[in-house]
């Protein structure tokens, strides 16, 4: 098996296509249609990846992928017909790792997923002056403190510190955390920066690890 997908859907005929998709690319799935069942699912169940539609019965999906995002950095691909800017930027800045807009071909999501799955795979262990980088359980520590980063996060924070004093721009970032090749704004890594700064930021609140070079980009310098 490839790993386990819950599918978080309320329309039951793109629930049951989405599993035919990917049980056939070797996933084992699950179902769930209410959102009020979803967090204490993945809290039980721990799945590899969540497939988590933004419109949902009982909950909304952005609040789900924020209380998940408390507890757990399992990837999440959001789903949704809402196609304005600020919902799929507001996705990400809460967590999401990705996201697909419908309608979509089943044969995409399952490229999604695995491409996602490959990018929070791995097991290399980054360790530099109080901080421990391992990719196998998307764990960073700083100075002894957990930053509990979300797959996206972690693989800035991985990549830039994998490359101390390097100065890379955003294009060059967002390259690197969607091989794809999708297009998605300058906003997007912007917003993950931030976001990942202030979780580094309760580690170490005198000092900044994530550097902004003015009209170029970023860097990771100690």
């Amino acid at each position: 098996m490839n790993g386990s997908v819950l599918i978080v859907e309320d329309e039951e005929k793109l629930s049951s296509l989405l599993h035919d998709y990917l049980s056939q690319s070797g996933f084992e799935t699950h179902r769930l249609r209410n959102g009020l069942d979803v967090v204490p699912w993945v809290r039980e169940r721990n799945p590899d990846l969540i497939l988590l539609d933004l419109m949902l019965p009982g909950r909304d999906g952005l609040e789900i992928c924020k209380e998940i995002r408390s507890f757990s950095s399992v990837p999440i691909i959001m789903t949704t017909a809402r196609v304005e800017e600020i919902d799929r930027l507001l996705g990400l800045e809460l967590g999401a790792d990705d996201y697909i807009c419908k309608p979509f071909s089943p044969r995409e999501v399952v490229a999604r997923v695995k491409a996602v799955l490959r990018r929070t795979d791995g097991g290399t262990t980054i360790k530099a002056s109080g901080l421990t980088l391992d990719e196998l359980r998307l764990r960073a520590v700083l100075n002894d403190r957990d930053l509990e980063l979300t797959a996206v996060e972690f693989k800035l924070l991985q990549f830039l510190a994998a490359n101390p004093g390097r100065i890379y721009s955003r294009q060059q970032l967002m390259d690197r955390i969607y091989p794809d090749e999708r297009i998605v704004s300058d906003r997007t890594i912007d917003s993950h920066i931030k976001k990942l700064r202030r979780k580094i930021a309760v580690a170490t609140p005198d000092e900044e690890l994530i550097h902004s070079v003015y009209g170029v980009g970023y860097k990771f310098e100690r």
